[in-house]
């Protein structure tokens, strides 16, 4: 099978006889600090999920590199502060001010998203038997996060002013023309995320979830469906009280911190959903022995897997011992053969 193939058999609970399909995510820190394992594990176990290219003709209004020590400005017109050289900072200070969002027009609509060149989109995922995704990702919770900061959000979210709705509904329109832009390339699905989870429970009250976001991203996998995509998202933290939602909703795939949850928490919704990924980021990965590695794999194979439904997805990142990086996939790979 190609890679194509066998992401699709994974999704689709078919795949009997194929490996576990791969995908490496890299931070710039993992490449700075530890480039030649990257470069082996890459080579050895290599993707079969690839983000297509994303050729903007129209230059966003960011101003800095994310990635790098001091402030860099997002396509919205967030400020965020670095700290850290190869990983993502912080919004410090709120673009829109005013608790009842008079401010709102601060924000700039990131348009430009828009205009992106379809060609070369159409013809990567010709050019290759990877299983292609988007190179959109909406993030509504966490973009109202960027722009009012997080306390402020959640403040807001208790009794949210006229402004603030009238925003959401703004905001949400434009990812869904970003979407259904995208539903239309050759590419074989659509990405989203939001980071709903504190260590032991969803960020905010469930209700509250289904009332404003729920709604969200039962557009967003309407869009793929319509156009026969496949969609995938991510989502740190305890991320078990949504679960059911979204395979309620029709969620292919969805890559989240299943140790911070409980791997043995989700083996009810084995068959039902794709796990894509991962393995703890928290503590496997940083302080795991090669042993505590490879049992971690294999119990998320025995209680999760069901003739696909899992993807050997795991984060180069920031504190993750590579040795224990390249054992998650040599592992994996182990199945199948």
């Amino acid at each position: 099978m190609t890679s194509r193939e066998l992401v699709y058999k994974t999704l689709e609970f078919e795949n009997k006889e194929g490996r576990v399909p791969r995908q490496m995510w890299l931070l710039p820190w993992a490449e700075m600090n530890y480039g030649p394992m990257v470069e082996k594990i890459s080579k050895e176990f290599e993707n079969d999920i690839v983000g297509a290219p994303n050729i903007l003709n129209t230059k966003p209004i960011t101003q800095g590199d994310p990635y790098e020590v001091g402030d860099f400005t997002d396509e919205w017109g967030c400020q965020f502060h670095n700290v850290h050289k190869g990983i993502i900072g912080e919004v410090k200070e709120a673009l829109v001010k005013d608790e009842d969002w008079e401010d709102a027009d601060n924000v700039h609509i990131p348009v430009e998203w828009l205009d992106f060149d379809v060609d070369a989109v159409n013809q990567y995922c010709r050019s290759t038997d990877k299983f292609v995704v988007s190179a959109c990702c909406p993030r509504p919770f966490e973009q109202l996060q960027f722009i009012r900061t997080t306390q402020e959000l959640y403040m807001d979210l208790v009794d949210p002013s006229p402004n603030m709705l009238k925003f959401m509904r703004k905001m949400h329109t434009f990812y869904c023309d970003l979407l259904e832009k995208w539903a239309k390339t050759d590419v074989d699905a659509l990405t989203f995320m939001d980071d709903w989870g504190s260590q032991k429970s969803l960020l905010i009250n469930p209700k509250m979830w289904d009332e404003y976001f729920r709604p969200m991203y039962k557009d967003y996998i309407s869009i793929a469906k319509k156009y026969g995509k496949k969609t995938f998202m991510h989502s740190d933290g305890n991320t078990l009280d949504i679960y059911p939602r979204m395979i309620e909703l029709g969620l292919d795939a969805f890559n989240t911190q299943i140790f911070c949850i409980g791997v043995e928490n989700l083996e009810q919704f084995k068959g039902k959903i794709t796990f894509w990924g991962e393995i703890d980021r928290q503590h496997l990965l940083p302080e795991g022995t090669t042993e505590d590695i490879k049992k971690a794999v294999e119990d998320v194979h025995r209680r999760l897997w069901a003739d696909g439904g899992c993807i050997a997805q795991c984060e180069f990142g920031p504190g993750a011992n590579p040795d224990n990086v390249y054992t998650v996939f040599k592992t994996w790979d182990s199945f199948g053969k």
